[in-house]
């Protein structure tokens, strides 16, 4: 069957019938069983935006036109799972905030680029390193009284004299964050019902350790502490548990079908020692996920960059806790250490949905379905999120190719 006869019988089928047949696909991968073929599930961000026609400020300013264009294009290939809207960024709620992190296109950087995270220099991080007794103390009033004045253009610290701006921040923001995030049913609803089309994820996690790299002291700040005041460091990572352990379980799918999505940036070689690895970040992760599974939550490990070096420390995990998705790692290293516990996800570069031949995309696939996929246990995606350099018609030859080669 042709790629153009195979996408005439997907749409001669009800979208219940897809939704059902990708569904039982994808969470049978999910569990490391072996479904009727290697589902698809590429966490497309601004190639949606591409692919509709629209720009990156598009999408990141509206919404709805973000969720129009992930479902335009769900429709338009046959992908088993994506995530409801990856142009996570609106412009709509961070504007309200005033948050001073994010470069939104068109306002902060080019219209056709998708929006940036600011991070200050190390002496004007969002919170000096004598600040950690507060945080440690109370993480979430800390956030609110301190950590949150300092982020946001218009909202001001307890103590200070009040402004209307600052009372319009609460609650233009808290409008706004409604409006976004309760839409978000909706999406998937329609991402079952019209596209007949899985919803990758639900809930996020990160780790304490990536969210005072991130968030709070910067990577330049963290990188000083672990030499400086690693007694400070561990504590605080520990102060966060609980309120990331909460943030992921309020998101989870109550039906405990798709994985919390755990985005990990900056604790693998070389950012971050093994040793200090060891130290901070796994033992304040470990138990969040254990809890998680012990609730019935998977959890999808999206390992961005390369983790190599910590692949038997995930080994430790319970069967079928995780999804392990591949960036940089070997992702036949991966497969020879996770795989007869875990799925696998991705190992597709970026650059070859970019830049490549198709020839070379096919090669690529073949050699991870012969690889790590003839068992069952993986779900094709890029390595990392694809955005509007991908081109088209390699998205179409990774689509078509992983239909045609895949099949168990």
């Amino acid at each position: 069957m042709t790629p153009r006869e195979s996408q005439s019988a997907i749409m001669t089928r009800s979208a219940a019938e897809r939704y059902a047949e990708r569904h039982r696909r994808y969470t049978t991968a999910l569990r490391n069983g072996k479904p009727d073929r290697v589902p698809i599930r590429p966490f497309v961000a601004e190639f949606t935006a591409r692919h509709a026609g629209v720009t990156c400020q598009q999408v990141t300013h509206d919404y709805r036109l973000a969720f129009e264009a992930v479902r335009r294009t769900a429709m338009d290939y046959d992908w088993d799972a994506v995530v409801s809207n990856m142009v996570y960024c609106w412009t709509g709620l961070t504007e309200a905030i005033g948050l001073k992190y994010y470069g939104v296109p068109g306002l902060h950087v080019p219209k056709d680029v998708g929006f940036q995270y600011r991070e200050p220099p190390e002496e004007e991080a969002w919170m000096p390193p004598e600040d950690y007794d507060a945080l440690i103390g109370d993480p979430t009033g800390y956030l609110l009284n301190v950590w949150l004045p300092r982020v946001s253009r218009d909202v001001v610290a307890p103590g200070a004299p009040n402004t209307a701006r600052n009372n319009l921040s609460f609650l233009s923001g808290g409008m706004a964050m409604m409006s976004y995030f309760n839409a978000f049913g909706e999406q998937n609803r329609r991402l079952r019902e019209e596209c007949g089309v899985v919803p990758a994820i639900a809930g996020i996690l990160k780790a304490p350790l990536d969210i005072l790299a991130d968030k709070l002291r910067g990577y330049l700040g963290l990188c000083s502490d672990l030499f400086e005041r690693r007694d400070k460091v561990r504590a605080a990572c520990e102060a966060l548990m609980p309120h990331l352990f909460h943030v992921a379980l309020s998101g989870a799918d109550p039906n405990r079908e798709v994985p919390i999505g755990f985005w990990m940036h900056r604790s693998c070689v070389p950012l971050v020692s093994p040793d200090d690895f060891n130290e901070f970040f796994w033992p304040t992760l470990k138990p969040i996920v254990l809890e998680l599974w012990r609730l019935g939550h998977q959890v999808l490990f999206y390992a961005e960059g390369n983790w190599d070096a910590h692949l038997e420390t995930f080994a430790q995990l319970p069967e079928g806790s995780i999804v392990f998705h591949v960036d940089r790692t070997d992702i036949f290293r991966a497969h020879r250490v996770l795989g007869h516990k875990f799925c696998l996800s991705g190992g597709v570069p970026n650059a070859l949905l970019s830049y490549g031949r198709p020839e070379q995309i096919r090669a690529r696939i073949r050699q991870i379905i012969d690889g790590v996929a003839r068992d069952g246990g993986y779900i094709m995606d890029a390595s990392a999120i694809i955005m509007n350099d991908a081109k088209p018609d390699n998205m179409r030859v990774l689509t078509d190719f992983t239909h045609e080669y895949g099949v168990y």
